[in-house]
């Protein structure tokens, strides 16, 4: 029944992004997209606040954006502007806010980011703790439910598939393990990526900012181009290493299917792939994330908690 309620929640997310809007990039009139030639980031075109950058204040005018109808980023409440559906009203505008409101508290959009990024890790913590266990429970069974798969492998009558199934539930019950609630805050983590992703792209004077180097709407790939080349070098450095270790703690144990020992460098090229051509605000969220996961897996491997259990 637990599980049920679980798949209910991220059901209800899910349709959350399917009916709402989302970022959409600025294009001139010939329909490719306006950059900022000095930072060589594309802009958003229904930002939710007004841009100071000169040049971006220049192109969004040329290009058909009254930016005088909105709000200075300084002045952005949740409720400023149109109606734009749920995902934006509940998600979109409240994290916006917060991470303007705390970045004029520190003096840096990115430091508000990482403040809030920890902020969320340590309230999902009982639940992130528990996907954690989750796993180290599944290392553990994972000699005996090899030994039942070993044991089927044969056997494809409906008989048989029934047997296994009793036995591997009989497996997660003794180590106390729910598949559904192990995944469950990485299945969680790709909305809040999502709304991280349309905060940051939405908000000038968070995609205007700067941190150690960084432009923070721009994407590495544009980034190596530039004068600071190697701030962006080091980003993807980080969300490299990060990745793999974080992937590779979860894959550690040696009775694991040779096959799946591979999964940590195929996620982690996909991620970094893709990180290549995220704003480099995200890839500093993915950093900051990695490193508490890994964090948060080395207490729960020292945990008595774990070990405690037969």
């Amino acid at each position: 029944m637990k599980n049920k309620n679980k798949l209910k929640v991220i059901i209800i997310l899910l349709l959350l992004l399917i009916t709402t809007g989302c970022t959409t990039t600025l294009v001139d009139e010939n329909k490719k997209p306006v950059q900022n030639k000095t930072t060589g980031q594309n802009l958003t075109e229904n930002i939710i606040c007004q841009p100071t950058d000169k040049e971006n204040r220049k192109l969004y005018k040329e290009n058909g954006v009254k930016i005088e109808k909105l709000p200075t980023c300084d002045e952005f409440k949740v409720t400023s502007g149109k109606y734009e559906g749920l995902w934006t009203s509940i998600f979109v505008k409240p994290l916006a806010f917060i991470l303007l409101w705390l970045g004029r508290i520190v003096g840096n959009y990115a430091i508000s980011l990482i403040i809030i990024s920890i902020i969320i890790r340590l309230v999902s913590f009982p639940l992130t703790k528990k996907t954690a266990l989750q796993s180290e429970m599944m290392k553990k069974a994972q000699p005996e439910i090899e030994k039942i798969t070993k044991k089927y492998k044969d056997k494809q009558d409906q008989e048989s598939m029934m047997k296994q199934s009793q036995e591997m539930m009989m497996i997660y019950k003794k180590y106390n393990i729910s598949p559904m609630s192990g995944c469950i805050f990485a299945m969680l983590q790709f909305p809040l990526f999502i709304a991280f992703f349309e905060a940051v792209q939405r908000t000038p004077a968070i995609f205007e900012d700067k941190f150690l180097g960084l432009q923070l709407g721009t994407t590495p790939m544009v980034g190596v181009t530039s004068g600071t080349f190697f701030a962006y070098i080091i980003l993807m450095l980080l969300i490299a290493g990060t990745t793999f270790y974080s992937f590779r703690m979860n894959l550690s144990n040696t009775n694991i299917d040779p096959s799946m020992k591979m999964m940590p460098i195929m996620m982690s090229a996909i991620i970094i792939i893709t990180a290549l051509f995220m704003p480099s605000a995200l890839g500093i969220y993915w950093v900051t994330s990695n490193l508490l996961t890994i964090a948060q897996n080395i207490i729960v491997k020292r945990s008595k908690e774990v070990y405690g259990k037969a």
